[in-house]
This record gives structure tokens, sequence and C-alpha cells, in this order.
């Protein structure tokens, strides 16, 4: 809860989401483009989010499909490239999520200076990409060998792509995951990117967790921002902001404008 407090203040953060272009060595990188498109690009989301009012921004690498468990690493080289470049234009706090790769996640925010992560750090999954069993003890321990004991660990627990092998009620393996690996904050999600958490989700698990943040990682919408807001501790939004709200177009600096004008309201309201 320090950690959470220390990056993002007492509000209920809106984070928006700088998906890069897809990564050299993976199957949609635009060699044309190259290096230099990647950073362009980026650096038109991320004006875009600041401009807009965002609270933090996260940079991931969404549009790395198909996605691996271990990440070349290659491709956590050219993320970091690409927010070096970027590095003394961001202004507000910034995280870092290389999919679906915690110790690459780790190692980037500990190589760029991100304030805080957001991964599948625990659990056991069915998933598109086979079979997933992440783990938050080595992850956590790479952070503070890495002497990055202040980055702030966002545990989403309802991973998209994939179905927990728990058969635990998602309220009860929240509250399990807070006793036994400590995060900072736990996200949830919806079964894809772009589409929305169940309500009936976060309310479960913000009841047994009252006093960790709960944001809602995936799916959160203009007409639906203020909902999420009134029972969530803050939310990641990417899609909403896309130019026709499509999750693999640009961001659409009135969209994200608009969007940020819902959110302040409704932050207002529950202060």
């Amino acid at each position: 809860m320090d950690r959470f407090v220390r990056v993002f203040g007492n509000r209920k953060p809106v984070i928006g989401m700088v998906h890069l272009g897809a990564l050299p060595g993976s199957p949609l990188f635009d060699s044309d483009a190259g290096l230099e498109g990647l950073v362009r690009d980026a650096r038109t989301e991320l004006t875009a989010l600041q401009s807009a009012g965002f609270d933090a921004v996260l940079f991931g690498n969404e549009n790395d499909r198909p996605y691996e468990f271990d990440v070349d690493l290659a491709s956590t080289a050219t993320m970091a490239f690409v927010i070096g470049r970027l590095r003394n234009e961001i202004s507000i706090p910034f995280g870092v999520n290389v999919l679906w790769d915690p110790m690459s996640t780790v190692a980037l925010a500990a190589a760029t200076g991100a304030q805080f992560v957001r991964e599948i750090f625990t659990g056991t999954y069915s998933s598109d990409m086979g079979f997933w069993t992440p783990n938050a003890g080595a992850a956590m321990r790479y952070r503070d060998r890495l002497g990055r004991r202040d980055m702030a660990m966002l545990f989403n627990v309802s991973a998209e792509f994939a179905d927990s092998l728990d058969r635990r009620a998602l309220a009860d393996r929240a509250r399990s995951v807070v006793v036994s690996s400590v995060p900072d904050a736990v996200l949830v999600s919806g079964q894809i990117t772009g589409e929305a958490a169940a309500m009936s989700d976060l309310e479960a698990v913000k009841a047994v967790l009252p006093g960790i943040p709960v944001l809602a990682n995936t799916g959160v919408r203009h007409d639906t921002v203020a909902d999420v807001l009134a029972v969530a501790d803050g939310c990641i939004v990417g899609t909403a902001l896309k130019e026709d709200g499509d999750t693999w177009n640009a961001i659409d600096p009135e969209r994200a404008r608009a969007f940020m004008a819902v959110a302040r309201t409704a932050q207002g309201a529950l202060r």
C-alpha cells in the first residue's frame, strides 16, 4: 500500500496504455518503419495521454503476437531503447509490462526507472500460449536484487487469454495472493484485451480486500469509468482510447481527452 501511494498519491489513478508497435523478432514487426518508427509512434501516444491529463502511463508490448512466456531478449532490449529515448519527455509516473514474462518485466523496469510493473505473477493457468506457472517469489526477489524495492508490483489475478486451474472463487484467490505474495495492488481483468472485467468480480475482490488497492485492468470505457471507479481504486485503459475503439489502432487524442473528462468528474465526486 505504501508503494502504491508513493507512486500514485491518494487519488484513484487512471493509467493510460502506450501499446508499443510490434518489436524486432516478432511476426508483426514493421521492418520498414524500424526502431525510429517505434519511437515515433510511442511518442505520439505518450503525448496524447499526458496532454489528456492521465495520472500515469503503462508501456506494454501488446502487439508482440503470438505471445510468449519467455520473451526474446531483443524485445526487452528494444522496449528499453524506446522508453530511454522518451524518458526525458515523461512527466507523470510510468510503468512497464513485458507480456507475459514477469522476470523481463522487472528487468525492464529496473533498466528504465519505471515506478511500477504489471503482470501475471501468480497462479496456474491453461492458456492460449500453453501451460502457465509464473513465479512471484522469483520476480520479487529479482526486483530486490536489482536494488528496486521501491518498485510497486501490480498483480493481475485474472489472466487474459487463459483460465485459472485453481477452482477457488476469484475473490478467494485474490485474498490468498495478498497473504502469500504481498502485491502492492491487485488487478481484475476480462477474458481478453479490451474486454471488461465483470463488475461482480470487481465488487467481490474489493469486498475481501478493503485495505489493498484493487484496479480494473481491462475494458473500461467512457460510459463505464464512473461506475468502475465507484468500486475500484483505479483503472488501466487502452482500447477505449483508440481510433474507433479498436485495440490495435493508434490513440485518438479526442477520445483520450473525453475519457479523462469523465474520469476526473468521477474522481472528484468520490473525494
